[in-house]
């Protein structure tokens, strides 16, 4: 009963864990990523379509997306969507592709998004916090409904500190190495 709490715990943890590298592959860093316009939608016959569904997005290089859409007629749209999206990126429009070049940031921005960064995983650890809290609750609750004993619901408390460390240190693995992509020139 009481791994199945653990289990459980375990499994909110990673679902933190999961928000928070999404969270960061948002993120612009140094290098152009296709996670830069995966918030943005566009007008498609009427429909508000993910710019994916409607076009390749690709990186040829570390500093431009480029976004091959299927059907000619949508590049305008597509443009459009992406300087509505607010984003901070200026589509260039050839008539067959859309380039995004991403200016190289400066040393200011870039401490400024590694407090964003720190931020994000501080959040997450929050997250994981309360999960902790939520196991041993569980298992308090076990302990006095006389389902388990006092020796076991010593264990699994231990177990659930355990693997809130683990997480923790997960996130703290996570939010180092997007710090790194951040600050590389």
């Amino acid at each position: 009963m009481s791994k199945a709490v653990v289990d459980s715990m375990g499994q909110q943890m990673d679902k933190a864990i999961q928000s928070l590298k999404a969270e960061l592959a948002k993120l612009r860093t140094g290098r152009a990523s296709t996670a830069l316009v995966d918030t943005v939608h566009v007008d498609y016959y009427g429909s508000n379509v993910p710019l994916n569904q409607v076009a390749n997005v690709t990186t040829p290089d570390a500093r431009t997306i480029q976004i091959a859409p299927w059907e000619a007629g949508t590049l305008g749209a597509i443009e459009k969507a992406i300087l509505a999206a607010n984003i901070g990126l200026t589509p260039q429009n050839d008539g067959k592709v859309i380039r995004v070049n991403l200016p190289p940031m400066t040393e200011e921005r870039r401490k400024e998004l590694v407090k964003l960064v720190k931020k994000m995983g501080e959040e997450s650890k929050v997250a994981i916090r309360n999960n902790r809290r939520d196991g041993n609750e569980e298992v308090k609750k076990l302990e006095k409904a006389k389902t388990i004993s006092e020796d076991e619901a010593k264990k699994w408390t231990d177990q659930v500190q355990k693997k809130t460390d683990e997480k923790t240190a997960e996130v703290d693995k996570v939010v180092a190495a997007k710090e790194k992509e951040i600050m590389t020139v």
